[in-house]
């Protein structure tokens, strides 16, 4: 059931698919509009409303939705934070991580879905964004699901699960023990080695990496835009840096809207426009415009 006329001008929660979200309605019109998907991080922003607040998309003529992640806020485990940061002490990778980025995949199809029947959106091909772990799961439901994207956006994106085990070694003094597990799931979220699926449908993508970030730096983002590349010439495909950016993107604890940095602003900008340009517009758009 569609969403009754009162609300549809100011922002709305609730579940799709089992899937909390928080949805803001297009700044203008009053017919159906696209649909934009957004997935958080696990650092900052680290919720719903802390990516609404990170990366708002304002000026999209677009419903935009941002999603829960597995195992994150009102999908805690039974247990809650501390059973969340038991499970990272005991095999980040393969206990946390590749949980985390693999079910936000695989549950995306199920959520637009359940979305389409509650909101006021085309039946366009949705746009995708996502920020850190969330990038990876954007990208990894581009390599091996069949819901149709008109325009995705990464940033930060965890290309390669070795970053963050990396991470995790040099905070712990210790090595990791890359148990045969643990190497499958390298193996599949090792997102540049699987370009060619990455690329399968030719989806515009917009790679956006922070000359700060520590985790993912920008030549991870660049080689992945090079293997997409190499794919075919016929991909639209961007690659930027923010120099100030940092991966995280937000303030901690990162469950709140925090005020947008101006790194945050140049992120947000470009995604809004990229989404502009690539993202099927809605017939009122179409109309204004005069197309």
């Amino acid at each position: 059931m569609v969403a009754d006329t009162d609300t549809l001008s100011r922002p709305l929660t609730g579940t799709a698919a089992g899937v909390p979200y928080l949805a803001l309605p297009p700044s203008f019109g009053d017919g159906p509009a696209p649909l934009v998907l957004g997935l958080h991080a696990m650092e900052p922003p680290r919720s719903e409303a802390a990516l609404a607040g990170a990366i708002p998309l304002t000026p999209l003529p677009a419903w935009r939705v941002y999603l829960g992640l597995p195992l994150f806020g009102g999908r805690l485990p039974e247990g809650g934070v501390p059973e969340v940061n038991r499970r990272g002490a005991q095999d980040y990778l393969t206990e946390l991580f590749a949980p985390v980025v693999e079910e936000a995949a695989a549950e995306l199809s199920h959520v637009t879905a359940d979305l389409r029947s509650a909101l006021p959106v085309t039946n366009a091909p949705i746009g995708l964004v996502g920020v850190g772990a969330g990038a990876t799961a954007a990208l990894l439901s581009l390599a091996e699901s069949d819901l149709p994207v008109g325009a995705a956006a990464a940033v930060n994106p965890i290309t390669d699960p070795a970053l963050v085990v990396g991470v995790r070694e040099r905070h712990s003094g210790s090595p990791y023990e890359w148990s045969g597990q643990a190497r499958l799931a390298r193996e599949r979220l090792h997102l540049t080695e699987r370009a060619a699926e990455v690329a399968r449908h030719r989806t515009p993508l917009l790679v956006v990496n922070g000359g700060l970030d520590d985790v993912a730096g920008p030549e991870h983002g660049r080689a992945l835009h090079d293997a997409l590349r190499g794919e075919g010439t016929d991909h639209a495909l961007r690659h930027i840096v923010i120099p100030d950016l940092a991966h995280s993107i937000g303030p901690e604890p990162g469950l709140e809207p925090g005020p947008l940095t101006p790194a945050g602003v140049l992120t947000n900008r470009a995604i809004t426009e990229w989404f502009h340009w690539h993202l099927a517009p809605s017939p009122q758009v179409l109309v204004a415009s005069g197309a």
